[in-house]
């Protein structure tokens, strides 16, 4: 994409003394990315005025020519990359996106590249054959040559729940993890829970550490010191809380209450205590985390911190298309609130044998 000449991407072009111009080189004039260009180029409206101004001048100077009326224009993409798409809360996302995308008249093409650099790769090539105007990356980890490889082409990316550190040049979309975190620990020491279990997702996503930050905060503030073994690992999936919410329950002293750092962790957790004759929340309480659709028809119904999922993917798709107008964002990371919502699967803790 990076090579294409404006031919290429809709227009006919006029050869210069140095020879074709590439879009890459107009955008780098400019200070926009590709996208914009091409958008320019086509006559699409979705531009700023200035910039539009600016790149229409540059093409002017350029000597282009508009591609002849009735030729045929590539559609506009947005690439939306997870690095699996076998969850309920990717399926969120993609609705938040699509939502967005549908309504600007450009369509979203869905990935996974599962971690795998062949993966990631091979995606990259796809996209510099669709000539995608954005990227929106989920809890995903592009390598360093990849990333350069999409700023080299233009191509505006935003990140969603960054995997690691946000060192990438990339705005980012949260939520508040950590404050979810400490909302679902202390409703469960409100209810009078003393010992509370906790299965933490990946520890290389900076959501899955801020939550079981917010948890030790919580236990910190009520004044109750952390217990290691209260802390079991996960990665998200059911059977990672049912393994989970299985060791917990074979301690010596096993936790009143369970807080798991994603809906279907905290899913696992029920079945495992099922399995156990335990019930919920008599025997013990349960917390997750995302209010996935399904846990409010859980048995019991599931208390959750609500995770915005779908306006997380409103406003990546909606900050990837302000980037491709050559807009100005207000923030380059933004955090949306959690909430905890309160259902069946929670109750003060058990008194006495």
């Amino acid at each position: 994409m990076g090579q294409l000449t404006v031919g290429d991407a809709g227009d006919s072009g006029t050869r210069t003394g140095r020879g074709k111009v590439t879009i890459t080189e107009i955008a780098r004039e400019a200070g926009v990315s590709v996208p914009t260009v091409s958008r320019v180029v086509n006559g699409r409206s979705d531009v700023a005025p200035r910039t539009r101004a600016r790149v229409e001048d540059l093409l002017h100077r350029h000597g282009y020519r508009r591609r002849p009326a009735g030729s045929r224009d590539r559609a506009a993409l947005i690439d939306l990359v997870f690095n699996d798409l076998d969850s309920p809360w990717a399926v969120e996302i993609i609705r938040g996106v699509e939502e967005v995308a549908h309504a600007a008249g450009v369509g979203t093409v869905v990935s996974a590249i599962h971690g795998r650099s062949g993966d990631a790769r091979q995606w990259m090539t796809n996209l510099r054959a669709r000539a995608s105007d954005g990227v929106v990356l989920v809890t995903s980890v592009l390598e360093p040559v990849l990333h350069d490889e999409l700023r080299r082409l233009g191509v505006p990316l935003v990140v969603v729940d960054p995997a690691g550190s946000p060192a990438l040049d990339a705005p980012t979309v949260g939520a508040t993890n950590w404050a979810g975190g400490m909302a679902a620990t202390e409703h469960l020491l409100r209810l009078g829970h003393r010992r509370i279990g906790f299965v933490a997702g990946p520890p290389r996503l900076l959501c899955s550490r801020a939550r079981l930050d917010g948890y030790r905060a919580a236990l910190d503030r009520a004044g109750i010191a952390v217990d290691e073994s209260l802390i079991v690992p996960g990665d998200f999936y059911q059977e990672s809380g049912f393994t989970g919410c299985t060791a917990l329950l074979d301690l010596a002293e096993p936790p009143t209450a369970l807080f798991a750092a994603s809906d279907q962790m905290a899913m696992g957790a029920v079945e495992a205590l099922r399995r156990r004759g335990a019930r919920v929340p008599e025997d013990m309480s349960v917390v997750g985390f995302d209010d996935l659709p399904e846990v409010r028809w859980s048995a019991p119904p599931l208390t959750t911190v609500r995770q915005p999922l779908a306006e997380m993917g409103k406003l990546a798709a909606r900050t990837v298309l302000r980037l491709t107008r050559g807009e100005q964002l207000d923030s380059p990371r933004v955090e949306l609130a959690t909430e905890l919502v309160v259902r069946s699967s929670t109750a003060p803790a058990p008194t006495g044998p």
